[in-house]
């Protein structure tokens, strides 16, 4: 900051200076013999003027080092801004250096949330994509070795790896829409059968090859809920069990109620979870021992599953025993606040 610059942001107190002096001159005019007024209005106006200038010169230099220290922060370009180096010299100082740095860690909290979305996006594109490829890559290689296949043969084989790249697809629009969560709801009563019976028939296919019987309560079961991203999350939750079912399996829904929610139970006969994987299963990206031995997976199906069940209002948990069965429950409260929604 130059000498100019100060004195010109002090131009309150040279505007109360002159006031001053021109009311002192104003009573010495008054009062004082005509003799001695120009005299003393000389002396009392250098006096003063010399006060004035003493105290801006001695402030300016006071505060020309904070200020030097700022523009040099400034003009450097750091990536990290050190505002604990400043160092106030009066109060007000403080607070606007208190200020700036409340909003430089609330910048960094952002910049970091924002630097780990990236990181996660990307790690889900790149396994995504690595994914997405196989089955293509298995309807290249059915091209290749058509010959002496019957047409249905090919036919279904291509529509199992159509089906694939389907699904693969649907997960990578629903992760991509879940932060606009908000803006795409609308909460009806839903009735569970029906939404179940529909993902049961999408994996059709897959139950009938790996003849794994699917078992669910007749009662009509209604939740408050949005059907289509309740189907979206049956529909994770059932294609999951059915990776890890064995032949002959056996894949159960029911339900149950207390007085303070309805409860939907989805039970595999699978392979199930280690213990120590069970509590991180709903983590993004996690695939666990399970996941890493028996199937390659970006580990967002079920990541998906749990933050849309928020969203929507519910809860989610998990039960499993390894070697034994999978259960994930999700639980429908009764007393709905409306305003918990995202």
């Amino acid at each position: 900051m130059s000498f100019f610059q100060y004195t010109k942001d002090k131009h309150f107190f040279f505007t109360l200076y002159f006031m001053l002096m021109l009311f002192v001159s104003l009573i010495m005019v008054v009062n004082d013999s005509q003799n001695l007024v120009i005299q003393n209005l000389l002396y009392t106006h250098v006096i003063g003027l010399l006060f004035v200038s003493l105290y801006i010169t001695i402030g300016y230099y006071y505060r020309r080092s904070f200020y030097v220290e700022i523009n040099n922060l400034i003009e450097n370009q750091q990536k990290d801004f050190p505002v604990e180096m400043l160092k106030p010299q009066n109060y007000e100082q403080a607070l606007y250096a208190k200020m700036i740095k409340r909003m430089n860690d609330n910048y960094s909290k952002q910049l970091q949330q924002l630097i780990e979305e990236k990181v996660d996006h990307q790690d889900f594109i790149m396994s995504w994509i690595h994914e997405v490829k196989l089955p293509i890559t298995a309807s290249s290689l059915l091209i290749e070795n058509s010959k002496g296949k019957t047409v249905d043969f090919l036919v279904d084989k291509f529509e199992d790896e159509l089906n694939k790249i389907d699904n693969y697809v649907e997960q990578a629009l629903y992760y991509s829409r879940i932060d606009s969560f908000s803006k795409d709801y609308l909460i009806t009563d839903v009735q569970l059968n029906q939404i179940i019976k529909q993902s049961v028939k999408k994996y059709a296919k897959l139950f009938i090859t790996k003849r794994i019987r699917f078992h669910i309560e007749e009662a009509q079961q209604f939740v408050q809920s949005d059907s289509k991203w309740l189907t979206f999350i049956i529909d994770q939750i059932t294609a999951n069990a059915l990776k890890y079912v064995n032949e002959e399996g056996e894949i159960s829904f029911w339900f149950e109620e207390d007085s303070r929610e309805k409860r939907l139970l989805i039970q595999d006969t699978g392979i199930g979870i280690k213990d120590e994987d069970v509590s991180r299963v709903f983590e993004r990206g996690f695939t666990g021992s399970t996941g890493r031995i028996h199937t390659k997976s970006t580990g967002m199906g079920l990541y998906l599953t749990k933050q849309m069940v928020l969203k929507l209002g519910h809860d989610i948990s998990i039960q499993s025993q390894e070697g034994k069965y999978t259960r994930i429950i999700i639980h429908f409260p009764k007393i709905r606040n409306h305003h918990q929604f995202l």
